[in-house]
């Protein structure tokens, strides 16, 4: 069967040929054959002698309705039911067809995320095999860096961890720099704002020097087997070091590129202390919690201290304190000052004041294992710690 006009068309009642039909419409020759075959718009007529299919002028709404349902996904049986019904009842189809395809695409959605979420721990779990394979077959041999408690090395390195910054323009502030030298393990992390400290006594196994700044991203998605776990063990080798914790998974973390601020020139040029405070963590903490400022001001007086907020309607917290030195004012940023106190480690806090434009120093008062130092802020500095 052809669709080569016969050498004289039809001409009652009026039709058009298959191609002028198909200009008309929007529907391709292939398409209305196609149409045709599936019994949804056959022709008006058909030559017997050369099979050539013509259409008729009134074919050309019925046409473009089967082209529009099409454009928006309905199936034939849904177009043949459209076609052959009132219009009212055509819209009521058609929004059945509508609320059809909004719920299949919620839930392609809903399976398009687990789907991804698969994914994505899949190319985790390949990168980290890849970075296992380069780190194991490096010639570089294995140093350990440090041998502790595991919940004791995941609470140090989670109360570092705060310091850390996400300024993606200074890298190697996004790590926490490990220290392993005399027998003992120092992790620092810093935004240049505010500076922690937490020295690991013991730690490190007798004449092992080591230093490196370990990805922060990869040190927090250590910390819950480091938590779980009753030891574990920190091996360097290579680019980066592995956190075996006994009992779970080993995980490798990447060295940062970049040179670490000298926290040890900084802490040298510190200025000596002028004023010591002696305060109960909660007390500052809840006196912090009640002011919704930005910057938050500490008068020491001679009895005490006296937290205020930089708006007037916050008012203040006078807080029982041992004070010795010089009464002062300082001001911090309480993005800055809030994660210090916060992530001390005993009930009582001891502060080293040097100044409104001077590092503080916040630690434990009856433990110096955790040791922040906090840059005020005010008109007076723009400072930043190491």
């Amino acid at each position: 069967m052809t669709d080569s006009p016969p050498s004289t068309p039809p001409t009652d009642p009026p039709s058009m040929s298959i191609g002028a039909f198909a200009r008309r419409s929007g529907l391709t020759a292939s398409a209305l054959r196609f149409y045709a075959d599936a019994g949804l718009l056959p022709p008006a007529e058909t030559d017997d002698a050369s099979g050539y299919r013509f259409y008729s002028e009134d074919q050309l709404e019925s046409a473009v309705l089967l082209r529009r349902l099409r454009e928006i996904g309905m199936p034939l049986a849904g177009v043949r039911s459209v076609l052959a019904a009132h219009p009212e009842e055509g819209i009521r189809l058609v929004d059945e067809h509508v609320d059809a395809v909004v719920d299949d695409a919620a839930a392609v959605r809903e399976r398009a995320v687990r789907i991804r979420a698969e994914l994505r721990e899949k190319a985790a779990l390949r990168g980290r095999a890849e970075l296992r394979d380069r780190a194991e077959s490096a010639a570089t041999p294995l140093i350990v860096v440090a041998e502790a408690s595991g919940p004791v090395l995941a609470s140090a390195i989670e109360q570092v961890l705060t310091a850390v910054s996400g300024d993606p323009e200074i890298a190697v502030l996004g790590g926490v720099l490990v220290e392993a030298r005399s027998g003992s393990v120092e992790v620092i992390a810093t935004d240049r704002y505010r500076m922690s400290v937490r020295t690991l006594a013991g730690a490190a196994p007798t004449g092992t020097i080591w230093v490196g700044t370990v990805d922060g991203d990869d040190l927090r998605a250590a910390l819950t087997d480091l938590r779980h776990s009753p030891s574990a063990r920190i091996e360097a080798i290579g680019d980066g070091v592995w956190i075996r914790p006994r009992g779970a998974g080993d995980r490798y973390c990447r060295l940062v590129d970049g040179q670490f601020p000298d926290h040890r020139a900084m802490l040298d040029a510190l200025r000596p202390v002028e004023t010591r405070v002696v305060v109960a963590k909660a007390d500052l903490l809840r006196a912090l919690e009640a002011h919704a400022a930005d910057v938050v001001s500490i008068d020491v007086t001679e009895t005490g201290i006296v937290v205020s907020g930089n708006e007037s309607a916050t008012g203040s917290d006078r807080l029982t304190a041992v004070v010795s030195g010089t009464p002062t004012t300082i001001r911090f940023a309480m993005t800055t000052l809030y994660p210090a106190i916060a992530t001390a480690i005993a009930a009582d806090l001891l502060l080293d004041l040097r100044g409104p434009d001077q590092p503080v120093t916040v630690r434990s008062a009856d433990n110096g294992d955790l040791t922040t130092y906090v840059m005020p802020t005010g008109d007076t500095t723009d400072g930043a710690v190491g």
